[in-house]
């Protein structure tokens, strides 16, 4: 009876750290305010240096996860992207993701 409770436990256990690891959509719209500034106008090239703009809005949310988590860790370089993310933790990422995931295609 024990090791049914017990393993009952975990299975609660690993379920709600998925919950949370998906990320929350409405933290993470308040987290998004500086992504908007580039990532909110359709169709955006920057300037200097001159390149396409990724859309956000309809991404999988893994794949921001990602992106951001490569970005903070100095695995992609972009100067303005590493500074911006520099002290996010992995649940602001995951909030972020969850956020643009949401926004649909």
């Amino acid at each position: 009876m024990m090791q049914k409770l017990a393993g009952a436990a975990c299975v609660l256990l690993a379920a709600s750290s998925m919950a949370m690891a998906a990320g929350n959509p409405e933290a993470g719209r308040a987290k998004s305010e500086a992504c908007l500034g580039c990532h909110g106008i359709p169709s955006y090239n920057n300037v200097y240096p001159t390149y396409h703009v990724p859309r956000l809005s309809g991404q999988h949310a893994d794949y921001i996860v990602a992106a951001l988590k490569a970005y903070r860790d100095g695995q992609r370089d972009h100067a303005t992207m590493n500074a911006q993310v520099a002290n996010m933790s992995d649940a602001d990422m995951a909030d972020i993701g969850a956020f643009w995931e949401a926004q649909g295609k």
